[in-house]
């Protein structure tokens, strides 16, 4: 998507993506991939999201990547955080403790910068990308992980045809097709999450689903 797109939502607050809260699916299955104290765990799209915080408290260092420079400013304005701040091929990088965003281009990272990372955690990078970009987003930038690299991923199912994304619904056929060559997946938990999504429901959507999936690079 144009990235001009991301940057309006930002500057006009459109951000219901967002939550006040870490994403409950992951407190519950993050144990699922029995990381070692100390391991770097790189987020894609991170925005200014609570899970960063939360991976930061389990004992991780947290690699976030964020094309908005608000999203950037506001996460650590918001936990009262001053960075060091330093420029790189990458982009701005703006670290605080355990925490690194990197506010640029996430298609702009190479096996470099990902080299140390032990896992990789997407609730909200994947569903925000339409189709041609989905592919692209696993088979180049996913491809730039370290074999071993465990991930923990978070989407969306529901009829694509009543609403339009973002965040877009990606059923398990198409994660299987996408990450199959090179990970091995495994469906953790498929949840109906309709009745606590009104907006969804306002929208006309019939169905609504969460689903959770453990992935490891061979």
């Amino acid at each position: 998507m144009d990235p001009d797109f991301w940057h309006q939502r930002w500057r006009e607050g459109r951000i219901g993506f967002h939550q006040d809260a870490p994403t409950s699916l992951l407190l519950k299955h993050w144990s699922a991939l029995a990381l070692t104290p100390g391991s770097q765990v790189f987020v894609p799209l991170a925005g200014k999201s609570l899970d960063l915080v939360w991976l930061a408290a389990q004992g991780h260092r947290v690699l976030g990547v964020e094309l908005s420079p608000l999203a950037v400013a506001q996460f650590f304005d918001e936990h009262g955080l001053t960075p060091q701040v330093h420029d790189s091929r990458y982009g701005r990088h703006y670290r605080a403790g355990d925490i690194e965003l990197i506010c640029g281009d996430v298609f702009g990272l190479d096996a470099d910068v990902l080299a140390d990372c032990a896992a990789v955690y997407d609730r909200a990078a994947l569903i925000a990308l339409p189709p041609p970009l989905r592919h692209r987003y696993v088979r180049e930038l996913h491809a730039l992980l370290p074999v071993g690299c465990r991930g923990l991923l978070i989407t969306l199912e529901y009829p694509q045809h009543e609403k339009q994304g973002p965040p877009f619904a990606v059923p398990e056929a198409e994660v299987r097709e996408l990450y199959g060559r090179d990970w091995r997946v495994e469906t953790l938990e498929r949840r109906d999450i309709l009745a606590q999504q009104p907006g969804f429901v306002a929208e006309g959507v019939s169905a609504l689903e969460t689903v959770v999936y453990r992935l490891s690079k061979r």
